[in-house]
């Protein structure tokens, strides 16, 4: 019986992790199956690395800056192996966290490439070449997801990076093209650019940051274009070409020159589930455009198989999965009261700067949906923490259902926003109206007032501006 659990999982990222100790919670014998680093792609290649580097960012802006404080600084340059050297530290911390975890709770870790041999049962062929086989009662396929290559467009981790590439370069490149404009994309394009190479972005849609509502997609771009970058958006680029002096790019669309030629070249361009040599076909589960289908439980149609996380989809984001995470758990083990997850309560973040924050429905989407709107906007200019921390750009962008009072989105831009939306996302998930918010105190001086004034600004209340 040493090989049969109640739970095995496949995947030791957020998702993968948090179902695995949730399940140890609940009295199951479990493990996880994972093939690389537990933490996943988020711990270690994404969310975490990233915002370790773009802190680095944001302190070296703030030094270039000091003056505006009334500090005297000099920026003597970086060392960029350092700088690097730092975001794997920090990986590597929360990697060993998530290892503690798995002991703490008695989940046992079983390292190797692993895959379906039935619906519940594992194959993992370990370091040693050699295969075991493992039983549970219930598989949660938590395999995550990777960047994505289209035609011509494909990675060489030397010239042409992918996120994990861009992560730990050898040297801070002169120039840069960053292809795709969406979260991933402007994070590496702010942190390249805030640390001195030139950047150029291309979009193949009409507009970067396109998941966000139109208004922060516009006033990013003036932003970003402000601070010096260069963007265009309805550019497709049709070939890259590795030689001597760099990666030449051939663009189709916009005003950019037929070819241009870069030091290094990111692709930002998406990415797709992780669907391959799982066995999935043979376990009979349904995969369509690159990740697996389930229902709003997780479930895959397949007894005892479930799926969560970057493998079943949009939105490609740590937090959902883990929350994924506890809901196939829990209804696994028959939890009462249980809630599926609501895709619109759960908020985005991108971390370049200004930040950019969003939660629920765009203008768009909401007027595609069929509501009347009532829209409330604040600007950070108008706010006195804002003023006080030298971060005047951007701004609260509330959107009510004109009928109901409901919250039906929230969008922001600029400092800190990443931090404040989530003030937004736990009214949406108590279906919160405007009455409620208009009634809450908010604290002064903060931030978090312009939220309260967006709310107020919808409704014609607005008092500081």
């Amino acid at each position: 019986m040493a090989n049969s659990f109640d739970l095995i999982v496949l995947g030791g990222g957020p998702g993968g992790y948090v179902a695995a100790i949730r399940a140890a919670q609940l009295g199951m014998k479990v493990a996880v199956v994972e093939r690389e680093h537990l933490g996943g792609i988020c711990l270690n290649w994404g969310c975490i690395p990233t915002k370790a580097l773009l802190r680095t960012a944001e302190v070296r802006h703030l030094i270039q800056n000091a003056a505006d404080f009334g500090l005297k600084a000099k920026d003597e340059g970086f060392d960029f192996k350092k700088v690097i050297e730092r975001s794997r530290t920090v990986a590597k911390q929360l990697t060993d966290g998530v290892k503690f975890l798995m002991k703490k709770n008695k989940i046992e870790v079983i390292e190797g490439e692993g895959a379906l041999k039935a619906a519940t049962t594992v194959s993992v062929k370990g370091k040693d070449g050699k295969a075991q086989d493992f039983t549970a009662k219930n598989v949660i396929l938590a395999t995550g997801a990777r960047a994505r290559e289209i035609g011509s467009l494909k990675a060489d981790g030397k010239n042409i990076w992918t996120y994990k590439d861009a992560l730990i370069p050898t040297d801070m490149p002169k120039s840069l093209l960053v292809i795709g404009s969406g979260a991933i994309g402007m994070e590496f394009a702010s942190f390249y650019h805030d640390m001195g190479a030139k950047v150029h972005v291309v979009e193949v849609l009409d507009r970067i940051l396109p998941q966000e509502d139109h208004e922060v997609s516009a006033f990013a771009l003036r932003t970003f274009k402000k601070q010096g970058m260069t963007i265009e958006v309805g550019v497709t680029v049709e070939g890259l070409k590795v030689g001597a002096k760099g990666v030449t790019a051939t663009f189709k669309g916009g005003k950019s020159a037929t070819t241009e030629t870069y030091d290094k070249v990111i692709l930002a361009i998406g990415i797709t589930g992780n669907v391959e040599n799982l066995g999935l076909e043979a376990a009979g589960v349904k995969v369509e455009k690159g990740h697996v289908v389930t229902d709003k439980w997780g479930a895959t149609g397949v007894a005892g198989l479930w799926a969560i996380g970057d493998l079943t989809g949009a939105p490609w984001l740590a937090h959902k999965a883990m929350h994924e995470g506890v809901i196939v758990v829990e209804k696994i083990a028959g939890e009462k009261d249980l809630h599926a997850l609501d895709k619109t309560n759960i908020p985005g973040c991108t971390y370049c700067r200004p930040q950019v924050a969003s939660v629920g429905l765009t203008e768009a989407a909401a007027k595609a949906a069929g509501h009347t709107l009532k829209v409330g906007k604040f600007p950070f200019i108008a706010n006195g923490k804002a003023i006080a921390l030298g971060e005047t750009e951007g701004f609260v962008k509330t959107i009510f259902d004109a009928k109901t009072g409901e919250l039906l989105g929230a969008h922001m831009i600029g400092a800190e926003v990443t931090e404040l939306i989530q003030g937004y996302g736990i009214a949406k998930t108590l279906e919160t109206t405007e009455a409620e918010l208009m009634a809450t105190v908010f604290p002064h001086p903060t931030l978090s007032e312009m939220m309260h004034e967006s709310v107020l600004a919808a409704y014609g209340k607005t008092l500081h501006m």
